[in-house]
């Protein structure tokens, strides 16, 4: 699961976990077996060999967090404000006029011509996820549609129907 900070871990998340790392060092010099390092931090006994491994290579600095997974973002936290304040103005304020939605080629090209950065559709989605977007689906509904008429089937055809 991805949350918005893009790594998957929020900071206070990565910081936990670098201390558990950081515990399992001060064990690895005193030469607590593997097992136990991973019975006591409840733990994988994968991950302990691997933590140990690189403690063994590079110290305990090799444990250290090196912060948020995945690629840097290419927009700088202004940018990303102001797609999304461009988002938030809709999509016929940008020239897409022929329905009232936000498609990941729409946001594509409105990056490209706010930015002059090129994104993928799937780094669209990722860059918008990361903003803390989510997908909408729009409700189809025909144009011809009775709000009344739905309601009193709903409050007096349905439940006679169900007896």
């Amino acid at each position: 699961m991805r949350y918005p900070d893009g790594g998957g871990l929020s900071a206070q998340q990565r910081a936990k976990r670098e201390q558990v790392r950081l515990q399992a060092a001060e064990w690895f010099a005193e030469e607590v077996p593997v097992a136990e390092v991973a019975a006591r931090l409840r733990v994988s006994q994968t991950a302990v060999f691997g933590w140990r491994q690189r403690w063994r290579r590079g110290g305990v600095q090799a444990l250290a967090s090196k912060g948020p997974g995945g690629n840097r973002c290419r927009l700088n936290g202004s940018q990303r404000r102001r797609l999304a304040d461009a988002l938030d103005e809709g999509p016929a304020v940008h020239g897409f006029d022929a329905d009232q939605r936000w498609t990941l080629a729409r946001v594509s090209d409105l990056i490209a011509r706010m930015f002059r950065t090129r994104y993928t559709l799937r780094g669209t989605a990722y860059l918008l996820h990361r903003m803390g977007f989510s997908v909408q689906v729009p409700k189809h509904r025909p144009v011809e549609r009775d709000e009344d008429a739905v309601v009193t089937w709903r409050r007096e055809v349905w439940p006679a129907g169900k007896r």
